[in-house]
């Protein structure tokens, strides 16, 4: 009986499989752009993959080390408190957990036999070199677009690390998710397997832009909402989604809940330092990617990705208008104590200092609440993490701290103290019960890194 209820399972998860790729198949993470496409071979243009100009004549490892952050591959392949690129991080997803694997240059269990044929079949079909399928917590439907060139760089850098002997951890998914080769139909349905085609009808710049974008930085595997086989849903591209207990959000031009009132040096900064003025700073999955990847791209790409991001159709989510203005100076003022007394008790005893009760900082404008799309978010979700995990980023400004009060309070206070300050300084409060944070606790607890990044 238990078998043939299995059976049955499985048949209507293929048949689900099926009709997601009929609804999505062909929407490529470009496709929105229009116009032709070329080869890279046939490209007019400059060469928009590889390294920027200035690292043209660099070795193969430079170039490689500046592809593996601009990747972003370092922050999936460290445990907390791991040695770098040892893998271990869990990927927590609604059918189980998947565990990154080792990469460094480690015979017994990392990728030091892999060859190079090897290494490009992981990368862009998602086939370890013992022939098993790579589920697509690694990003390889995205990684697909990337040439060969880059990849092997890439491997280059890789093996020049120190190896580290670190047994992959076994993935803990519920049947049918663990029948690794039902991902050869996922494969079909949503890996092109295909390497980048520049748009001829786009300047090099925004072709740049698309290449780090989708090749490299894989920003669609967070921001982009996912279809019922959890592949990226690109008729939403890029509209927000949850990711790892926290809240991807929306990075298309929609004015309301997107970046369409932010200006190019808004997003400038926040992708070059993981902060801007006037709309906050970025903490969690996004705060790695800033401090891991993002910053150490130099400014041409960094602008090219704004470029391409301008491009975006717009899409509007659930969010409302973000609220830029000041709460009042006396806590007297503004949300009423009696509404929500113990947060106000929380936040005058652990948060005032540094955020003021206007929300304007007085001691960093890192910590400014005003106009923070977290504060603005009546989920209070990215709000409730900060506040379990704490800020301990390292920046190119120096490091952004705040200390984690996960351990030091309860489900219900924490609850208490993001509806307070969503209250106070965003557009609307949040209503978090204690077990809607014990639930988010849950859903980011192997991500958070021993040192918290947001």
């Amino acid at each position: 009986m238990k078998k043939a209820i299995g059976i049955v399972v499985a048949a209507i998860a293929v048949v689900a499989l099926g009709f997601s790729g009929c609804l999505f198949l062909g929407r490529d993470p470009m496709s929105f752009a229009g116009g032709s496409t070329v080869a890279l071979a046939a490209y007019q243009g400059v060469d928009i993959t590889g390294v920027p100009a200035q690292l043209a004549s660099a070795d193969l490892v430079k170039r490689g080390e500046y592809l593996t952050h601009a990747a972003d591959c370092q922050a999936c392949h460290t445990a907390p408190g791991g040695a770098p690129f040892a893998g271990g991080f869990a990927f927590n997803m609604p059918f189980g957990t998947i565990y990154s694997t080792n990469i460094t240059p480690d015979k017994q269990t990392g990728i030091g036999n892999y060859t190079d044929a090897q290494f490009l079949a992981a990368v862009h079909k998602g086939i370890r070199a013992d022939g098993e399928k790579l589920y697509p917590a690694m990003p390889y439907s995205s990684y697909t677009y990337m040439t060969d060139a880059d990849a092997l760089a890439i491997k280059a850098y890789l093996f020049t690390l120190a190896p580290v002997h670190a047994p992959a951890r076994q993935d803990q998914l519920s049947w049918p998710f663990s029948q690794r080769s039902l991902l050869a139909i996922w494969n079909v349905v949503f890996n092109p397997d295909e390497r980048f085609r520049p748009n001829t009808g786009q300047s090099p710049q925004w072709n740049r832009g698309a290449y780090l974008a989708e090749a490299m930085g894989h920003c669609g595997e967070c921001h982009t909402p996912r279809n019922l086989a959890y592949a990226p849903d690109n008729h939403g591209k890029f509209a927000g989604a949850p990711t790892a207990g926290w809240r991807a959000y929306n990075i298309t031009g929609d004015k309301d809940s997107g970046i369409g009132n932010w200006s190019d040096q808004d997003l400038f900064s926040y992708l070059s330092t993981g902060h801007a003025n006037g709309h906050g700073g970025a903490a969690g999955p996004m705060g790695e990617a800033a401090d891991d990847s993002l910053s150490y791209l130099v400014p041409d790409d960094t602008h090219a990705l704004v470029a391409y991001l301008r491009s975006i159709p717009s899409h509007a989510s659930d969010l409302p208008r973000t609220v830029k203005t000041a709460a009042p100076a006396s806590y007297k003022e503004g949300v009423a104590a009696e509404s929500n007394s113990r947060g106000e008790k929380i936040f005058a005893g652990a948060c005032a200092s540094c955020h003021d009760w206007t929300g304007v900082s007085p001691v960093t404008d890192y910590a400014t609440l005003t106009g923070v799309r977290a504060v603005n978010d009546p989920s209070a979700t990215n709000v409730a993490q900060t506040v379990i995990n704490g800020v301990n980023r390292k920046t190119v400004e120096g490091t952004i701290f705040m200390p984690a009060f996960g351990e030091g309070y309860s489900d219900d206070d924490i609850a208490a103290v993001a509806n307070y300050v969503t209250a106070r300084f965003g557009a609307k409060g949040a209503n978090l019960t204690g077990k809607d944070v014990a639930d988010l606790r849950k859903q980011a607890a192997q991500q958070s890194k021993e040192t918290p990044n947001g």
